[in-house]
């Protein structure tokens, strides 16, 4: 079983870590070819489409996964879902292109209103794409899935590179503008790049998106709804969790032009902590339907238990080679952006923590609790809200990522107590809290060693004996899930 899913969340992996991480190199070139403003702009409005993509998928991806499981013709509940999407997502575009003018004043980028309808429109095809490619999980199609994120990650790499590089330095040695180039980088390039991208993606996923041969059940309808409500106020307040911090920053610090600025160093920076969030997504995109797909089986809540276990400890060693290596990752960002890298271990640990809380998370999906989920989401929202409240205006970003890391800590520690309570696993709590004591003292010890050796060959010795050490000692101990895994 353990293998099944280390399987797929490979495969997955090579559409979202692979795939994405070939994206992420494209942060170099952004944060050195536009400013810290300008960037900011991009982290603002990117933070907004995060949470606009809940809501047009309203948690039907996961109702989806559930009644698909409940009924004979899985087909009802895909039928149901995409239509439900679909109609959400052509009410938000229209809105959206009618009143342009004014969300861009509301966002605080300025009188840009083509961004703001450009950004809807990649909003609204994401989310009548994830349907699609959820059946594709669904079905465990995970190399056609692969395939087509990959295809949109190509098209939005190229075209940033050909806004970004080729463009003014065609212009620059001819004097003449390529197609679609306005003569200066800015921020509506990449948007443009984002909204081809994800055309391509929804123009590949036509065949799933056509096959729709069963009328949506009233009935149906409602049921899945009343399921999939309480997962979008999760999915909701999940995104304020993970991307309020960014719009907070450009509200709450007083002057408009530093606040983009500073944003724009918190979100480059936030971005050195994504190695650890795309495996989690990875993570994610197979374990759901597998969890799932489980049922009834005696051994299922070991199997759960002995996730959780390799899940921290790949997690751990994902902290270690990042947070050991920093010298090394700072310069996938411009040297403008360095001035916040001591917000990069904050964010590693909390997204640990988000982690840790997913997979606590499968006991309220799996015993239709999920009213118990959004109670969750929603604490975690009123921690983000008020530790931002209070912490930006006396530390500016630091005091958003100290937010990130409180928030997500007591999300874990309140799932894993009420999964207790109510759909109790044999988690390996006592190992958990060891391999985070084990990793920090290496860190802790290591960085204390490498404080002097910056720019010394002598500096990457010790970061990978510390990997190296931490990654044995965790094997070596979990050396029986790996052989009956």
């Amino acid at each position: 079983m353990l293998k099944k899913l280390a399987g797929q969340t490979a495969i997955y992996g090579l559409s979202t870590i692979v795939g994405r991480f070939i994206n992420y190199l494209l942060v170099p070139i952004q944060t050195r070819t536009l400013n810290a403003s300008q960037f900011g702009v991009v982290t603002g409005l990117y933070a907004y489409v995060s949470f606009f993509n809940i809501l047009l998928t309203h948690g039907m991806e996961t109702s989806f996964f559930r009644f698909a499981e409940k009924r004979k013709n899985p087909d009802e509940a895909y039928g149901t879902a995409l239509r439900s999407v679909t109609w959400v997502s052509i009410g938000f575009l229209i809105l959206s292109w009618l009143f342009s003018s004014q969300i861009s004043e509301l966002t605080g980028i300025g009188n840009q209103p083509w961004i703001v309808r450009m950004t809807a429109a990649i909003i609204a095809l994401d989310a009548v794409s994830a349907i699609a490619f959820a059946k594709l999980r669904k079905e465990n199609k995970a190399l056609r899935f692969a395939l087509i994120k990959n295809l949109g990650i190509a098209l939005n790499i190229i075209l940033n590179l050909y806004f970004l590089m080729l463009c003014p330095y065609w212009h620059k040695t001819t004097g003449q503008l390529l197609p679609l180039f306005s003569g200066t980088p800015n921020p509506e390039m990449i948007f443009l790049s984002n909204l081809f991208a994800s055309a391509l993606s929804f123009l590949a996923l036509l065949p799933e998106l056509r096959k729709i041969h069963n009328p949506a059940e009233k009935g149906l309808y409602k049921e899945m709804l009343n399921y999939a409500m309480p997962m979008m106020v999760v999915g909701f307040a999940g995104m304020i969790n993970e991307t309020l911090d960014r719009i907070l920053l450009i509200k709450l610090l007083p002057n408009q032009e530093d606040a983009l600025r500073l944003t724009g160093i918190y979100g480059a920076n936030y971005k050195l902590s994504i190695i650890i969030t795309l495996f989690i997504q990875a993570f994610k995109y197979a374990a759901e339907p597998f969890f799932f797909a489980l049922g009834e089986k005696g051994e299922k809540k070991t199997i759960y238990a002995n996730i959780m276990t390799l899940f921290v400890v790949v997690c751990l060693s994902i902290f270690l080679l990042v947070g050991l290596n920093i010298e090394f990752f700072k310069h996938f960002i411009g040297e403008e952006f360095h001035e916040g890298l001591q917000v990069v271990p904050v964010l590693l640990w909390a997204n640990i923590f988000l982690g840790i809380y997913y997979n606590l998370s499968i006991w309220y999906k799996l015993s239709d609790q999920t009213q118990k989920g959004a109670q969750i989401a929603l604490i975690g929202a009123a921690i983000t809200l008020v530790g931002n409240y209070l912490l930006i205006p006396q530390f500016g970003y630091f005091g958003s990522a100290l937010a990130t890391f409180i928030c997500y800590f007591l999300m874990m520690v309140i799932a894993y107590i009420w999964g207790m309570k109510y759909y109790p696993i044999p988690y390996e709590t006592g190992k958990f809290i060891q391999y985070s004591v084990l990793s920090m003292v290496i860190y802790a010890t290591v960085r204390f060693f490498q404080n002097s050796q910056a720019g010394s060959p002598m500096y990457y010795v010790y970061s990978i004996t510390g990997l190296i050490l931490f990654l044995s000692i965790s094997i070596y101990r979990e050396r029986k899930k790996f052989k009956h895994g």
